[in-house]
């Protein structure tokens, strides 16, 4: 029986693949089953909703107590509004999270995943001891308590889609560890086809994602927030990008850390340019130009 379930997901995910790369539009559905999917996507790739990843849900926060949202309207693009409830997220929760979502890609959702710590700590680029492993159960929990509701418009003020306003939305609807054992369980919430529709979702380069150095988290941020667009020249506000970044410090300090962040994207060719100037308007922006490969 497992042999046969293997299987078909098997050929789902290449159904599912092969219709990403044709661009025929492709419902996160099974079309025949009915059964809901994650996008398909290849080992070296990451996916995350637009909605979140333009947003200040994950972001590259200092270390040290964090603080508790309770219903917080977060930082995102003004055809949306994201609100949350828990503790604060990073950007460690981030690869988490996308690391959940691959795993979860290969099962229908709603269905139950069965992963290994120290597969899923590996795949992060981080270590497999003792406090790396009280390190994940800790913040699986925080994706597993945080709840979400998410509503987006169209232009003409129509509600193009809401998750969570009546029943919140959760990461993880489930979770089942033991610290004595080397695997967990969890199990998505149902609704993330739905904030996943449209297409409306990043693609990383998991492999460029690891090459980011220690410490430059708010480079891990950008990266998610440029792939969030195929404009191969994007141009972002810097009173925006500081309110979306979390960053609490002077603006002095904010462009000094943006624009070490840029240099260190430019290292590993998420951008070929990217540089602090004005705007028509004689605000100050961030433009740059994103790397074809």
């Amino acid at each position: 029986m497992k042999r046969k379930l293997r299987r078909e997901n098997a050929l789902e995910i290449g159904k599912r693949l092969a219709a990403d790369k044709s661009n025929v539009p492709f419902s996160q559905s099974d079309t025949n089953s009915g059964l809901a999917w994650i996008p398909a996507h290849h080992q070296s790739q990451r996916l995350m909703p637009n909605h979140f990843a333009r947003s200040s849900l994950f972001s590259p926060i200092r270390r040290g107590p964090r603080r508790i949202h309770e219903n917080a309207l977060l930082v995102t693009r003004a055809d949306a509004v994201l609100r949350y409830s828990g503790e604060q997220l990073d950007e460690a929760d981030a690869d988490v999270c996308m690391q959940l979502l691959y795993a979860a890609s290969l099962v229908p959702v709603g269905h139950y995943v069965k992963l290994n710590r120290a597969s899923l700590l590996r795949g992060m680029g981080r270590c497999c001891g003792k406090k790396d492993y009280v390190w994940l159960e800790r913040r699986l929990r925080a994706l597993c308590t945080g709840t979400l509701s998410l509503i987006v418009k169209n232009p003409n003020g129509q509600v193009k889609l809401s998750v969570g306003s009546t029943i919140p939305f959760s990461i993880l609807q489930r979770l089942e560890t033991d610290p004595t054992a080397t695997l967990f369980t969890f199990r998505l919430d149902p609704r993330w086809p739905e904030v996943f529709g449209n297409r409306e979702f990043i693609r990383l380069c998991w492999e460029k994602r690891l090459m980011i150095k220690r410490g430059q988290d708010m480079a891990r941020a950008l990266q998610r927030l440029f792939a969030t667009s195929s404009d191969p020249v994007q141009r972002f506000s810097l009173e925006w990008l500081k309110a979306k970044l979390q960053y609490a410090g002077q603006m002095r300090d904010f462009r000094a850390a943006l624009l070490r962040s840029i240099q260190e994207l430019e290292r590993v060719e998420v951008l070929k340019h990217g540089f602090i100037g004005k705007s028509t308007r004689q605000k100050d922006q961030l433009t740059v130009h994103i790397s074809s490969g």
